[in-house]
């Protein structure tokens, strides 16, 4: 009985710690550049909090972002300036979409 009481313990353990990681933050934004090949890397600031990814061929994702007000930065590359937008609301659980972004020499 002892032997089983053990075992049974034993598998408890890792099914526990399995599940008490959760992701805390479903939030994003989201858009499409153009033109692709002059995007440089895409920011997420807000306060003294920022995030950011390189888009492929054009489509980025922000994603695991504390809920909060953002200022996303696009930047430009080979003559376009970058591409910033204040103010955008990110809530928990959805992706906010910038839509297309277009890059301006």
């Amino acid at each position: 009985m002892k032997t089983t009481f053990n075992l049974f313990t034993q598998l408890l353990i890792p099914i526990f710690a399995l599940f008490s990681f959760t992701v805390e933050y479903a939030a994003g934004v989201k858009g499409i550049i153009s033109p692709a090949e002059n995007a440089g890397d895409v920011w997420a600031i807000s306060g003294n909090i920022s995030s950011k990814v390189t888009p492929f061929q054009g489509a980025f994702l922000l994603n695991d972002l504390k809920p909060g007000t953002y200022k996303i930065i696009v930047e430009g590359k080979g003559g376009y300036k970058d591409y910033v937008k204040e103010g955008v609301v990110v809530k928990d659980d959805e992706v906010f979409d910038l839509g297309n972004i277009t890059l301006k020499q």
